[in-house]
């Protein structure tokens, strides 16, 4: 779910934090991605129709491969250089919003089968994608064709975003890409959200920098969390009628929630029973992430392990395949050539445009991995 309401409150109330980057302007920078949330992209979106999905010939889906080697492929002849980070355990708090998205699937299954049963197109359409769910296999399957691109891969001790925003406040890589907003609430200095989107539409990067959001706001970093604990997290409930404005102006006015509980009227905003801010404040603020994580390498492709992975096992089409290992080589040469401000001084970013509120950008990449038995990569659909 990420911070409910971020992106609005944000580009109404602090416009000069965000900004729209050309995909290319990335050229040498190193990104950490959250994967799951990029796998659970992929999933949705690529080779699905309805009910229908990408699989090998075992029945196994293959839609997360095909996503994440074309994506990623496409990252790299950007001159990008991605590292994933998985999710390690959730934390305590954050069980009772998983409980709630299991809930949800377990209803979008119901629903669907009342859809298929009724032949409703539109109604199987929307049920099928809100019953998928980042299986631990999906993500050993990522990691393994990503180790074998060559590709950075870290395991995260808990919330992958939370590893993700460390990595950045450490300058191990230049910003963290997502979808869900807490990467900011996590204090990541520079965000970026649809780097990764695996749909055709022609959507820019948005660019997030942390120091601008906090100046746009007027709010400190300890008060920006709390603004985000308010509007609605994955941690704890909000109170009922409280959204990112009203979190916005309370915050402004009281400093803190504790000051903001001991002034609000209880009758008209009802906090809920036994409300665990103070810890979810606690997860945002002191994060369970390694600190110790080695320097990130992107090594030339294991190209026989690549095309047993990807062909043997999973029917993609071999002639495709083996372009596409071309591809990674001829990228990670080009990406070897560092940025104009590894020799030069810093310059401003001349690509970047005022943010709108219609949808531009690049193109979005083509499918360059298609199974044996039809074009789409990774097997027939079920």
């Amino acid at each position: 779910m990420g911070i409910k309401g971020l992106t609005k409150l944000l580009a109404d109330n602090a416009p000069n934090s965000m900004k729209e980057n050309k995909f290319e302007s990335y050229f040498g920078r190193k990104i950490a991605i959250d994967a799951s949330m990029s796998i659970y992209q992929f999933l949705i979106v690529v080779g699905r129709t309805g009910m229908e999905t990408l699989t090998n010939e075992a029945g196994e889906v293959t839609s997360h491969l095909q996503g994440m080697f074309n994506r990623t492929i496409r990252l790299l002849e950007a001159g990008i250089k991605p590292a994933y980070v998985f999710d390690g355990q959730p934390p305590d708090l954050k069980k009772q919003e998983l409980a709630k998205r299991y809930s949800k699937r377990e209803d979008a299954t119901k629903e669907l089968s009342t859809a298929v049963e009724e032949g409703d197109k539109e109604a199987i359409e929307k049920f099928s994608k809100r019953t998928v769910k980042v299986t631990k296999q999906h993500n050993e399957d990522c990691k393994r064709l990503l180790r074998l691109m060559g590709v950075p891969v870290i395991e995260a001790p808990c919330e992958a975003e939370a590893q993700c925003a460390a990595l950045c406040k450490d300058d191990k890589v230049y910003a963290v890409a997502s979808e869900d907003m807490d990467s900011l609430t996590f204090g990541a200095p520079r965000f970026l959200r649809h780097l990764m989107d695996p749909s055709s539409k022609k959507i820019p990067v948005m660019e997030f920098e942390i120091s601008k959001v906090l100046e746009g706001l007027k709010l400190s970093m300890d008060q920006f969390i709390d603004l985000c604990i308010l509007s609605g997290c994955d941690y704890c409930e909000s109170i009922k009628g409280v959204g990112g404005l009203t979190a916005l102006k309370m915050i402004r006015q009281y400093g803190c929630i504790e000051t903001m509980l001991e002034n609000i009227n209880k009758e008209r905003y009802q906090i809920p029973e036994d409300w665990p801010y103070e810890e979810a404040r606690r997860l945002f603020k002191e994060p369970n992430v390694s600190l110790d994580v080695p320097e990130l390498k992107w090594t030339p492709p294991d190209e026989e392990g690549i095309v047993n992975f990807l062909v043997n096992e999973n029917g993609f089409n071999k002639d495709r395949v083996t372009k596409a290992i071309e591809k990674i080589k001829a990228a990670k040469t080009k990406s070897s050539q560092g940025r104009l401000e590894s020799f030069f001084k810093p310059m401003a970013n001349t690509s970047a445009t005022p943010l709108k509120r219609k949808e531009t950008g690049d193109k979005a990449s083509k499918v360059v991995a298609t199974s044996k038995k039809s074009k789409p990569a990774g097997g027939k659909k079920k």
